[in-house]
């Protein structure tokens, strides 16, 4: 039955690598269920030009899945091949993605439209779904130029998404003033943009201004704040040109999660009576991407 399996695998990574949408798809289903992850993780190696991944963050029904779609248009216009991982909720009673943001990104361009997968995102994982930290190379792999992910309705701590993407997008709306006050200190001080969606609405101007002043303090490096309607499709140019511009800041934050864990590892040592030593090869796989966050803390745990 396992050599059935690596054969059918085997098969897959080979449809994969020749550009088979199909197989793609199948690889995503197999990841999402934890299943032969280190297997998929070898067969697709590491992407020769990695594609840039951007993320889409914010509360429920700031208008996230209607910003993508526009997001995929352009891309489609501008030639830029696109593929959207979408986190939904997780149902209940199936387990699958809620909401299903196939249906609602839709796209009048006539060219190939962008790869969209829905992805259930559990309760209390940080809004977005699990393994998309293979999932992301399986994509850049496959050769997509752009990598837009979808959280679901997220909170003020829900930052999980910051390590795995470029740039970080956050939406907020005109009548979320009241709530920045609490938000400054968690997706406010991670995001690269920030964007007043639904702008066509009263009171944009003002959050405008009141995130500005938050974020744009004196000495620290600017955030753009920009205003955009996707119903209107009112400054989305801007937005994706900014975007396009911006530099990475997935490494800056990865090392900063990488000091973190490397505290938790020696006070671990120490209370187990280990040399952190025992772990420095742990540490710099998961540093360089080798391992996921899941399978470091796994190896780190099997160690102690």
């Amino acid at each position: 039955m396992r050599s059935k399996a690596v054969s059918d695998l085997a098969e897959l990574l080979s449809r994969f690598r020749n550009g088979d949408r199909l197989a793609l798809s199948r690889l995503l289903s197999l990841v999402s269920r934890g299943r032969q992850l280190e297997e998929i993780r070898a067969g697709i190696g590491i992407p020769e030009h990695p594609g840039r991944v951007i993320a889409l963050t914010g509360s429920g029904g700031v208008g996230k899945s209607t910003l993508v779609g526009r997001l995929t248009e352009l891309a489609v216009e501008r030639n830029n091949s696109m593929a959207v991982l979408a986190c939904d909720p997780e149902s209940p009673l199936t387990g699958g993605a809620l909401l299903g943001d196939r249906v609602r990104m839709t796209s009048s361009a006539e060219a190939e439209p962008p790869f969209i997968r829905s992805l259930a995102a559990a309760s209390g994982h940080q809004a977005i779904a699990e393994h998309l930290d293979l999932m992301i190379p399986l994509l850049q792999a496959y050769g997509f130029e752009t990598i837009l992910l979808e959280t679901v309705g997220a909170g003020q701590g829900d930052i999980a998404i910051r390590h795995l993407v470029d740039v970080l997008v956050l939406l907020l709306q005109p009548e979320s003033g009241d709530d920045l006050q609490w938000e400054k200190a968690g997706l406010l001080e991670v995001a690269d943009v920030i964007v007043v969606h639904k702008a066509d609405l009263p009171g944009a101007d003002n959050v405008v201004a009141q995130v500005s002043g938050e974020v744009n303090l004196a000495g620290a490096p600017e955030v753009p704040v920009l205003k955009v309607s996707a119903a209107k499709r009112e400054g989305l140019d801007e937005l994706w040109t900014t975007i396009q511009s911006l530099p990475s800041q997935k490494h800056k934050f990865r090392s900063g999660a990488v000091q973190l864990l490397q505290l938790a590892v020696e006070r671990l040592s120490d209370r187990f009576h280990h040399s952190s030593e025992k772990f420095a090869d742990v540490l710099a796989k998961w540093h360089e991407g080798e391992l996921s966050d899941t399978e470091a803390a796994d190896e780190v745990l099997r160690r102690l």
